[in-house]
């Protein structure tokens, strides 16, 4: 499949959803620029492959994780095809061993649900229920994918805007961990 690479927010917003609206508000306003591609909706990190191609981004997978008591909540970046172990994780943390966190709390803290899981989901936890965690190997990168809140477009931004501009406006500071 051919992908169209658009700059910037689409022209019409009138058929997107509020949420995929405000993540391109939030970027245009930090007068970040980025690249985008619509397509199917894409639900793993495995579909969204051709993507990534297209964009030349390091694939980004993103996991949304709580602790046993459903009390704490993390969303983990890494390297797409990077594997990654709940105890390491958790030990870094010092925390009970890390499980998926239920859909209900993805959507009542990020505004998102499965399959569009993204580090722009943050500027939805305006209260800090959830904790960034950043694989470190990320940070070598010099752009990454992310979904803006939804599985229907692709993103390709550059770290130093995550770092220096995108996560000081959601006011989230990232804790980095080594996989």
């Amino acid at each position: 499949m051919e992908y169209i690479i658009e700059k910037g927010s689409p022209v019409d917003l009138s058929d997107r959803l509020d949420k995929e609206k405000r993540c391109y508000e939030l970027l245009d306003g930090l007068g970040i620029a980025y690249d985008r591609i619509d397509h199917e909706p894409l639900m793993t990190i495995e579909a969204c492959a051709g993507v990534d191609a297209a964009l030349e981004t390091e694939v980004c997978k993103n996991l949304f994780l709580c602790n046993r008591q459903e009390t704490r909540f993390y969303l983990l970046m890494l390297p797409g095809e990077k594997k990654f172990s709940t105890k390491d994780v958790s030990s870094q943390l010092g925390v009970a061993r890390l499980s998926f966190a239920k859909a209900e709390y993805m959507e009542k803290y990020l505004d998102i649900t499965p399959g569009s899981v993204s580090v722009m989901g943050l500027m939805n936890d305006t209260e800090n229920h959830v904790q960034l965690l950043i694989d470190e190997e990320l940070l070598k990168t010099d752009k990454f994918g992310a979904h803006p809140c939804i599985n229907t477009s692709s993103l390709r931004l550059k770290i130093a805007d995550l770092m220096d501009k995108i996560l000081p406006a959601m006011h989230h500071e990232p804790i980095i961990v080594k996989l």
